[in-house]
C-alpha cells in the first residue's frame, strides 16, 4: 500500500463513522469562534464552552471588547489556562479588528496572525470553519495522530500541516482536521489509546509496531 492509499482509506473509514463532523466549541459568529478559538489554546473546550456565555454576553463584539479593560475581561476568563495572557490577547485582538478591520474578522492567514494572540493554527481554525478554506490546524491531537497512524513523520505542527494538506484534497481538509482531531481526542488518545476501538488499526503504523 502506498502513503495516498493510506490516505484514501483512513479519511474515508472516518468519514463513514462521522459524515459531518462538528467542532465541539460554541460560537454564533466569526467573532465568537476567533475568541473561543484563542481561548482553547492550551485548554479544553468543555471549560472555553463554561467561560464564553458570559463573557459574549458582556462583550458581543469586537468593539464592546475593544472598549473594555484587561482587568474586565480577566474576570470572565480567569477560570481558563493563562488568564492574565488571553485577556490581554482578547483585548488587543479586539482594538485591532476595530481599528484595521471595521470591526469584521478577516478571512486570510495573514492578516488573521496580524491580530494579537492570533497564531498559525487559530488562524487555520477560522478559515477551515468559517470560510471552509483548506487550511489544517494542527494540535497535539493531530499531530499525535497523523504521525502514530503514519500520515506524516514530522517533528512538528507545521510539518505535519505541510504534509497532510499536500495529501487531503482540498475539499476534505476542513472537515479531516475534525475527524483527525476528534480521533485522537476520543481513540487514539495520548496515554492508553483505546486501540480495540479503532478502525484503522490495520493501517496504523503505531499499532502494528507495538505487536
Amino acid at each position: 500500500m502506498n502513503l495516498n492509499q493510506k490516505y484514501s482509506l483512513v479519511l474515508s473509514r472516518l468519514s463513514a463513522l462521522n459524515p459531518n463532523p462538528q467542532g465541539e466549541l460554541h460560537y454564533r459568529d466569526p467573532f465568537q469562534l476567533l475568541v473561543a478559538v484563542m481561548l482553547s489554546a492550551q485548554c479544553t473546550d468543555k471549560r472555553v464552552n463554561m467561560v464564553t456565555p458570559a463573557l459574549f454576553e458582556a462583550y458581543p463584539t469586537p468593539e464592546a471588547m475593544a472598549a473594555a479593560s484587561v482587568d474586565d475581561i480577566l474576570r470572565f476568563v480567569r477560570s481558563v489556562s493563562y488568564p492574565n495572557a488571553k485577556a490581554a490577547h482578547l483585548k488587543g485582538m479586539a482594538e485591532k479588528l476595530v481599528s484595521d478591520f471595521h470591526g469584521t474578522v478577516p478571512d486570510t492567514l495573514d492578516e488573521l496572525t496580524s491580530l494579537p494572540g492570533v497564531g498559525r493554527k487559530t488562524a487555520n481554525v477560522v478559515c477551515a470553519i468559517i470560510w471552509n478554506q483548506p487550511t489544517m490546524a494542527v494540535d497535539t491531537h493531530i499531530f499525535r495522530v497523523a504521525n502514530r497512524i503514519g500520515l506524516v513523520n514530522a517533528k512538528t505542527p507545521l510539518q505535519t500541516e505541510l504534509t497532510l494538506t499536500r495529501h487531503i484534497p482540498a475539499d476534505l481538509i476542513p472537515k479531516a482536521h475534525h475527524w483527525l482531531l476528534l480521533h485522537g481526542r476520543y481513540t487514539c488518545t495520548a496515554r492508553n489509546p483505546k486501540c480495540a476501538q479503532c478502525p484503522l488499526t490495520d493501517l496504523c503504523r503505531y499499532h502494528i509496531s507495538s505487536k
